[in-house]
């Protein structure tokens, strides 16, 4: 299960970028419908696929915020789209994905960022979501 998760990340991770990259002229979740009937993607991974962008989809503005939130002297839009989008996988497995450890999600971006991000990438992602992760309520806390 947690390569089939990982696989899945990268997939979303796809997703995100090509849907960002052509200017989101379109719904995210009409985008990943789009994009799942073009790819040859497993069955076992399009569940989690699924999961991620629908969640991104539901909370993004919040997702946005509370990223924005722990930047600073940067800006969210000014990030790269690959920085933005693994710190939006990753802040919507700490918030929304309660069955995900918080430490396993940013690792899981971490593992992104040095697969598909710049040699910075690591390091700033990893900054980003642990300071997210301490400013999150606990689970049942809040929102």
């Amino acid at each position: 299960m947690p390569a089939i998760r990982s696989r899945s990340r990268g997939w979303a991770l796809q997703v995100l970028y090509a849907w960002e990259s052509r200017g989101e002229p379109v719904a995210l979740r009409a985008f990943l419908a789009q994009f799942l009937s073009e790819r040859r993607v497993s069955g076992r991974a399009r569940g989690y696929i699924i999961t991620l962008i629908e969640q991104i989809a539901d909370h993004r503005p919040a997702i946005d915020r509370g990223l924005q939130d722990c930047l600073h002297n940067w800006r969210l839009e000014r990030l790269s789209v690959i920085d933005r989008n693994v710190l939006r996988i990753g802040a919507a497995e700490l918030l929304y994905l309660p069955d995900i450890p918080p430490r396993v999600a940013i690792q899981e971006a971490i593992l992104l960022a040095e697969k598909y991000g710049t040699a910075q990438s690591p390091r700033f992602v990893n900054g980003v979501l642990d300071a997210l992760m301490r400013a999150a309520p606990a689970p049942g806390e809040g929102s």
